[in-house]
């Protein structure tokens, strides 16, 4: 399934995850077809790794129904994801010689006859073409009919505390079809969905902030609180805002003008459009012009309540990411492609929407899922809507997730994916200091250990207290280490879990600890039943994926607007330059902390308030050290970083 990467707003942790997609392959084609019998091509990854002979609970009904997705591996697989890593390389020919959509899906993309070969094959074994999109063919019928068309059983397998449908072994296809099908999703029944990743606050629950506040790094400090780490520490300022963002990572007079910015989340706002404009009235964004900010939207929303996808829950991410955007790169357009849903198949769509009609170059999604959920079939489709991304000047930026190591979360060390695949610009987080006057004072890997206030407020109970949230990254299980990571990436790292190297997250990093976190303004009821305009700090690898989005657009700006694509392989090519901060977790030599006071009941304090000294640079098992590091990647932009880019 896919998950919403975990946002955390100003007093809560928040990280509920999306179950989600697979993770990425390696640099190649994403699913692999092997002779499964002199017939037939084996669909690699399309038996769910929880379909095990242990939680067999015996074969499907004939009878029960089967809606699936039949994707297309296009004419050329291997070519297609040969261009895309040529296209992206400043030392190869062929940089920057991307090709239209409608160029990409004439060179690369499924023919006529492709089409109707895989037509006629499964609806000779029963089952009924419900629809025919660039990328996929929608099937129904029964379980008689698919297991006939994909060469398995379906049977019932135990999942946790239920029981779902699954292959039993993986599907296939005729070999007669020329490796026309790249996989086939919808075999297995279990949830596949993303949900936001800080459970937001929604339109029916109100979220704000207590003081008291600084107004930048260090401008109140808390003298009647305990010490921390020897001194007195500052109170978590109330959010920072685009212009002290824009100073922090070297904006200069570039605005993003002229650059096309996708947000993706599922379902969307119904005050966006009033909120944002709010907003930059209030901090000094530069106004919304007409038509900047627009929506594309599906027709019709699905898993809408709050037991499925909880539709209102995702307001706030949407939100979030437009307003970092505009405050980080305020004249670049912003285009908003809700998905119909968190499911899979839904957030797929409105990535291939962007695709096909090259509607941006560069994407910034804020949602993930542990590796462990991931499903190869999936991460198939994924890498092939990244890959004709990258060919058409496309780049899709992923937060890192907001669970560190993911330990505590799942008992597992592990990464979160998307952010794993090798075709997305993994985004981690890091604590930021902007002192007065907008200056950049440092930056920390984002880890948070909390410890509460004793009773007699004269000290903090069990300090520095207990992880609760942190960037997401680590050492891939599944994933090939790609070619611009060698080098760079410690042995230690890339070797963790394989000998040939894997895939490490994250590549870059920005602001996303929630207590030094972004001031975002939303429309919010209250429990009065009044819906009104409120602001509120939030943070979390959901925050730092926008606002890296917004500086590759003043980058890109710089460029003379000229795209710039997948960028991994041009920001490891810069590594260890003065455009990154190299953040540490002990950038001023001793232990860092904020003082927070928080509403008991999230809303004001008639319930109490609740005060905790928030230690930084604490992130589970990783460590912002020297170097590349598995929290912050190369590191976080400097205010030479945009500049680079210029005329390149």
């Amino acid at each position: 399934m896919r998950s919403n990467r975990a946002k955390v707003r100003a007093g809560v942790s928040l990280a509920a995850t999306l179950p989600m997609l697979a993770g990425a392959l390696a640099l190649g084609i994403p699913a692999a077809h092997a002779a499964d019998s002199p017939a037939r091509d084996t669909l690699a990854g399309t038996k769910p790794a929880w379909a095990t002979a242990k939680a067999d609970k015996g074969a499907t009904s004939d009878s029960a129904q089967v809606s699936a997705r039949v994707y297309l591996a296009g004419r050329d697989a291997a070519g297609l994801a040969a261009y895309a890593e040529a296209v992206a390389d400043p030392s190869s020919p062929r940089y920057g010689k991307y090709l239209s959509a409608k160029q990409a899906q004439a060179r690369f993309g499924a023919t006529k006859a492709q089409v109707a070969a895989v037509k006629a094959w499964l609806t000779a074994a029963g089952l009924k073409v419900t629809g025919t999109t660039l990328h996929y063919i929608t099937v129904s019928g029964d379980v008689a009919a698919a297991e006939k068309a994909f060469g398995t059983q379906l049977h019932n397998f135990a999942k946790g505390s239920k029981t779902y449908r699954a292959p039993s072994k993986a599907a296939s296809a005729p070999e007669s079809l020329n490796g026309a099908v790249l996989t086939v999703t919808g075999l297995d029944n279990a949830p596949h969905k993303a949900s936001h990743d800080d459970q937001l606050p929604g339109p029916t629950a109100a979220f704000r902030n207590a003081g008291p506040f600084s107004s930048y790094y260090g401008s109140n400090v808390a003298t009647t609180l305990p010490d921390a780490y020897g001194t007195k520490i500052p109170y978590a300022v109330k959010g920072y805002t685009g212009k002290q963002l824009r100073s922090a990572y070297g904006a200069g007079t570039y605005t993003g003008k002229g650059v096309r910015v996708a947000i993706t989340d599922a379902f969307a706002s119904p005050t966006i459009a009033f909120d944002a404009a709010t907003y930059a009235k209030k901090h000094g964004d530069a106004a919304y012009t007409t038509g900047q900010l627009r929506q594309v939207l599906p027709k019709n929303y699905t898993h809408t309540k709050a037991d499925e996808c909880d539709a209102s829950g995702w307001y706030g991410e949407e939100t979030l990411d437009v307003e970092a955007v505009h405050a980080v790169a305020p004249a670049a357009q912003i285009t908003y492609v809700g998905a119909a849903s968190c499911m899979d198949d839904d957030l797929l769509d409105s990535l291939g929407k962007i695709v096909d009609g090259h509607l941006a170059d560069i994407v910034s999604n804020s949602w993930g899922d542990i590796e462990a959920n991931q499903t190869p079939d999936l991460a198939a489709a994924y890498d092939q809507v990244f890959q004709f991304g990258a060919v058409e000047g496309i780049g899709f930026y992923f937060s890192s997730g907001d669970n560190g190591d993911e330990v505590a979360n799942t008992g597992t060390k592990q990464v979160d994916t998307p952010a794993n695949s090798a075709w997305v610009t993994a985004v981690g987080g890091t604590s930021l200091a902007v002192g007065k006057g907008d200056k950049y004072l440092w930056e920390t890997g984002w880890g948070t250990e909390k410890a509460s206030l004793s009773a007699d407020g004269k000290s903090w109970t069990g300090f520095p207290g207990a992880f609760t949230s942190g960037a997401g990254g680590g050492t891939s299980k599944t994933v090939a280490e790609p070619a611009y990571q060698k080098g760079v990436v410690p042995k230690s790292l890339a070797q963790a879990n394989n000998a040939a190297g894997n895939r490490v997250v994250p590549d870059i990093a920005a602001i996303a600890d929630p207590n030094t976190g972004f001031l975002v303004g939303q429309t919010q009821t209250f429990p009065d039943g009044s819906e009104k305009y409120s602001e509120y700090r939030i943070g979390g690898t959901s925050l730092a994926s926008p606002v890296i989005a917004a500086v590759q657009a003043l980058a890109q700006q710089a460029r003379g607007g000229k795209a710039i694509g997948f960028a991994n392989p041009s920001i490891y090519a810069k590594y260890g330059t003065k455009v990154y901060h190299d953040v540490t977790d002990a950038p001023t030599g001793s232990g860092l902390a904020v003082a927070r006071v928080d509403y008991a009941n999230s809303v004001d304090a008639s319930d109490g308030l609740l005060t905790s000294v928030r230690s930084l640079g604490k992130d589970s098992s990783l460590k912002a050290v020297k170097g590349y590091d598995d929290v912050t990647g190369v590191g976080t932009p400097t205010n030479g970083y945009v500049e680079s880019y210029r005329n390149r």
